[in-house]
């Protein structure tokens, strides 16, 4: 199959057969790689991730012969489309992510282009260093892309922009051969300039621009002011020509930060390192009526020295409590204000802060400015960064096409300036009858500015080429930047001409001729890029298909607007190092194709563009979605709560309509069956499975890994148990403290039956009478396998059975998380539509019974007197749809309820087992994978006497397999402790 009119698969296969590292040019692989977190989309021709140096030699020397573009790539989450193009992805993120060397006496590390820059500051904490510029995507942003566009972030007021922390930098340039750039004396740049190579002929060239008079005064007149920092318009000849005396070292590194892999294709960066900030720290949030009034409060603030301040608007704060994490973290909120500015201060004292906040205090009610002003200290800082850095993503749950769109949202003039300048900009937004959001660094004169609009609309578009224009020319009023931090990319190359000028242009494309004379790299970014308006995301007047799905998707307008709020922005991306549950599996292995963010883009660009009948049957929509564990971290983690997990499970049923069920996953998903009928005789069923063929039969038929253990059945069901036994010990109605409903899932029924057990021991030595109504399976397995319609039948069942006894005065209680949360997530949106109604209202009701006792306790029902006095630590690893649609502190405070136990909740996201995930052969290793990422390290080094406890039963079995040690229910170390 050829790839291109000039390139074929042979070529690819050549030219994987000389790399180290991987070359893909399947059709999955270009999709995925076809969008950042900007408007555009282009289907690359291949996407490689390179191991050495000498492997992007390789690309290098391959680009050169085949005309084939290289586009350097790390974490994707660029707003301007630097790393969308026809070419070959070059893909840094997952094997150049190593620190080399540290200097701590002089302040510098080493490290290649891959590195996150929250993991490198974790990294350099210890040493009280820290490497400065950030972004709201510190998470997951990389070295080399923060390089490459020049990031700056919250703390530019104090830290300025990368380019002013990068001191060296090694790049393979577009001869293939290996230069390090870095600050050159007289006799340096002298013997630079003599080189008979490409690096020679680049000193000449640049050093002869900035040496000239006349463009000196063109890059003076032209350029950005000279005191906005924030700037990336163009290539920065104006911040080297002062070099050109060599009154200061001549360094080119100021020109190749902010350069989008345009001109050479970096393997190494050496960077400042400064102090860690003081730690008294301080945020006061300001409650104001509107963005102009900001822009006046702005410079108020800017007169007491704050580190940071930034602008939060209306829009974000509405979006953000749709989000159950950021909800939380909007707590300081009053009400809706028209905008919020948070202004940070550090010293080495509270009183130093204290006074810097009262001056601030004083002069903002002098002025007539803010209505509230909540001063935020200590941890609770982190929520209010939190919200601020989940701006971007929170701003897609607008439920409309019309959303924020990024193009002219980079703007940077000088702070003095901004009134007017705001002013003016909604004056723009005003004529042309479009609404706008706004948030950021709005202390150093950007504020990003977003129009409300619709890309999928013809009219649209070209609203988005006007206010482009428009707000080009407004810039250049101001002699401000089009491009503060984010870049040029596509979103603003095309203005780079008018806002610098011709002359100034023309030395640009100079700039990139000296450098890539053959333009492999990165076309089209900077200069002579096309209209901004061509190749984006969606096509002119194109139709969102409407698709009949079992799960009710009219929260989002459908499975296809699920998907497609997505933007690309990566938060799935984080490491096991940041924390969190999202995404497991790419913690795990570090492919691009196994984030959120590719799931979310592989369905979306299928279901719009597929050209099949059913554009669900895809085998590249499975593939994507194959290490997808349904662990329902996206659904809070995700700024944009994109749900993944329900994707996963609508595409994979809509897939087997026309493919069949695979007889393992029929099997699988009928695992309450199997179980109900292996509860009958378990005995029998425990015994034929110490039988070494019988059970290596079984795992060959239902695809589980040899070396994963099978549960073994209790001796006697929780529901026989509860025949035999539950009369004798239930407080009578009238003497019980509450009446309590179990959920007896499938799970806890026929192979944990003795935590079960522990729970109404608990339950009823507390004075608590437990009810057990009729009831059906979960319905989970159904689920995790995509046979919705059966899902729906076990949820219509269970809806209409319990609906009618469940309430305020009889809650639901669920011993294993995904069953009893299934009630509060999936159902309401599973159910047939008639029951929709009662199944969000039982969802109000239905409690796991780590949230049921926490209540109780916080409620003083039940008291630390009921139980022992002993000493005993433990540790506690929480499911994780408990950590996605609950909290782990309702186990943490029933575990902690004995006066003298101490419980710590594990850092840790999936164990990895994740229901038939852990067991099926295909996905055990990444399953493992998992678990050594935090779970296991962490507990290797608990003592023998901590108790383990973990409320997942697939938690506990991945505990028992990989480390040989059991993991308890918190409810039966509750039930222990009892007196």
């Amino acid at each position: 199959m050829s790839v291109s009119p000039s390139i074929s698969s042979t070529d690819f296969i050549k030219l994987a057969q000389k790399l180290t590292g991987e070359l893909h040019w399947d059709e999955a692989m270009r999709v995925i790689y076809a969008t950042d977190a900007s408007v555009y989309r282009k289907l690359p021709l291949a996407v490689c991730l390179p191991e050495t140096v000498q492997d992007i030699q390789n690309l290098v020397a391959f680009a050169r012969e085949r005309s084939c573009p290289l586009i350097p790539r790390a974490a994707g989450t660029s707003l301007a489309g630097q790393v969308v193009g026809e070419g070959m992805v070059v893909d840094i993120s997952k094997r150049w992510n190593r620190i080399l060397e540290l200097n701590v006496n002089e302040r510098w590390a080493r490290v290649q282009p891959g590195v996150v820059r929250d993991e490198l500051n974790q990294f350099l904490k210890p040493h009280g260093l820290m490497f400065a510029p950030e972004t709201s995507t510190s998470t997951r942003c990389m070295i080399g892309g923060m390089a490459g566009n020049n990031s700056c972030g919250t703390h530019s007021l104090v830290y300025g922009s990368t380019r002013d922390h990068v001191l060296e930098i090694e790049a393979v340039l577009s001869d293939g051969s290996l230069a390090r750039f870095g600050p050159l004396n007289a006799e340096q740049l002298e013997e630079k300039r003599a080189l008979a190579n490409l690096e020679g002929q680049v000193y000449r060239k640049i050093h002869h621009m900035v040496s000239d008079a006349d463009n000196r005064s063109a890059f003076l007149d032209n350029f950005p002011h000279p005191r906005i920092h924030r700037r990336n318009t163009g290539y920065a000849l104006d911040l080297v020509a002062p070099c050109a005396t060599l009154e200061r070292p001549f360094s080119l590194v100021p020109l190749l930060c902010g350069s989008e892999g345009t001109l050479a294709h970096f393997t190494e960066l050496k960077l400042k390192l400064v102090p860690t900030p003081p730690a008294e720290q301080a945020v006061v949030a300001a409650h104001l009526d509107s963005i102009p009034q900001a822009a006046r409060a702005t410079l108020v603030a800017r007169r007491f020295q704050p580190r940071a301040i930034e602008l939060i608007d209306r829009v974000i704060i509405e979006c953000a409590r749709t989000n159950p994490e950021q909800t939380a973290n909007s707590a300081f909120i009053q009400g809706t204000p028209g905008a919020l500015l948070v202004v940070e201060f550090a010293e080495a004292t509270r009183e130093q802060v204290d006074l810097r906040i009262q001056n601030l205090l004083a002069a903002l009610r002098s002025a007539g400015l803010g209505s509230h002003a909540p001063i935020i200290r200590n941890k609770e800082i982190d929520a209010v960064w939190s919200l601020r850095n989940a701006g971007l993503g929170v701003l897609t749950n607008v439920p409309s096409d019309r959303k924020p769109i990024a193009g002219i949202e980079d703007t940077a003039v000088l702070p003095e300036d901004l009134p007017e300048y705001v002013d003016a900009f909604l004056e723009i937004m005003s004529k042309r009858g479009v609404d706008s959001v706004a948030y950021a660094h709005i202390g150093d004169g950007e504020i990003h500015f977003r129009p409300m609009l619709d890309l999928k609309l013809g009219t649209d578009r070209k609203l988005y080429r006007e206010i482009a224009e428009d707000v080009a020319d407004l810039v250049k009023r101001f002699q401000g930047s089009l491009s503060g931090e984010h870049g040029d990319g596509r979103a603003r190359a095309e203005f780079i001409r008018k806002m610098i000028g011709e002359r100034c242009y023309q030395l640009c494309r100079d700039v990139k001729a000296a450098f890539d004379p053959n333009g492999i790299f990165n076309p089209g970014k900077i200069v002579d890029a096309p209209p901004i308006d061509t190749e984006l995301r969606y096509e002119a007047d194109q139709r969102t298909r409407d698709f009949d799905t079992i799960f009710d998707f009219s929260a989002t307008q459908g499975i296809l607007r699920m998907a497609e709020k997505c933007n690309g922005t990566a938060a799935c991306r984080k490491t096991e190092r940041i924390g969190g549950v999202m995404c497991p599996s790419y913690m795990a292995t570090r492919n691009e194709k196994d984030t959120t963010r590719s799931r979310a883009n592989a369905l979306r660009e299928y279901l719009t563009r597929s050209q099949r009948a059913n554009p669900f049957d895809h085998e590249e929509i499975m593939e994507v979605m194959k290490l997808c564990l349904s662990c329902k971290g996206c659904k809070s983690e995700c700024p944009s709560n994109v749900d993944v997990a329900r994707l996963k499970a609508e595409a994979t049923y809509q897939y087997h309509r026309l493919n069949g069920i695979p007889f393992a996953d029929r099997a699988i998903g009928n695992v309450a069956s199997l179980y109900s009928a292996a509860s009958y005789t378990p005995r029998l069923a425990n015994a034929m499975m110490r039988v070494p063929f019988l059970l290596e039969c079984g795992k060959r038929a239902l695809g589980i890994a040899r070396k994963r253990s099978i549960p073994t059945f209790s001796p006697l069901s929780l529901r026989r148990w509860i025949k035999r036994n539950l009369p004798s010990i239930n407080p009578p109605v009238g003497s019980a403290v509450r009446r309590v409903a179990l959920f007896i899932d499938e799970y806890t029924n026929a192979t944990d039956a003795h935590i079960g057990i522990a729970a109404i021991e608990l339950l009823t030595s507390l004075g608590y009478r437990v009810e057990c109504p009729d009831h059906a399976e979960s319905g989970r397995a159904f689920l995790s396998k995509g046979m919705l319609e059966r899902a729906r039948k076990v949820a219509d069942k269970n809806v209409e059975s319990l609906y009618p006894f469940i309430n305020n005065d009889l809650p639901l209680i669920g011993i294993e998380p995904s069953a009893i949360l299934g009630f509060r997530d999936e159902y309401p949106d599973l159910v047939s539509s008639e029951l929709r109604t009662k199944a969000r209202e039982l969802a109000n009701h239905a409690v796991l019974i780590d949230e049921f006792l926490s209540d109780e306790i916080l409620a003083e029902r039940i008291r630390p007197e009921s139980f022992t006095e002993e000493k005993r630590q433990i540790v506690f690893h929480g499911h994780c749809h408990q950590k996605a649609l609950s909290s782990q502190e309702s186990s943490k405070r029933l575990l902690e309820l004995p006066r003298n136990y101490s419980a710590r909740i594990l850092p840790t996201g999936c164990c990895g087992m994740a229901g038939s995930f852990g067991y099926d052969r295909d996905t055990y290793s990444v399953s493992q994978q998992i678990a050594e990422l935090a779970l296991f390290p962490e507990l290797r080094q608990t003592t023998a006497t901590t108790i383990v406890s973990a409320n997942g039963t697939s938690c506990r079995h991945q505990i028992s397999d990989g480390l040989k040690r059991a993991a308890r229910h918190p409810v039966e170390v509750l039930r222990d402790a009892l007196r």
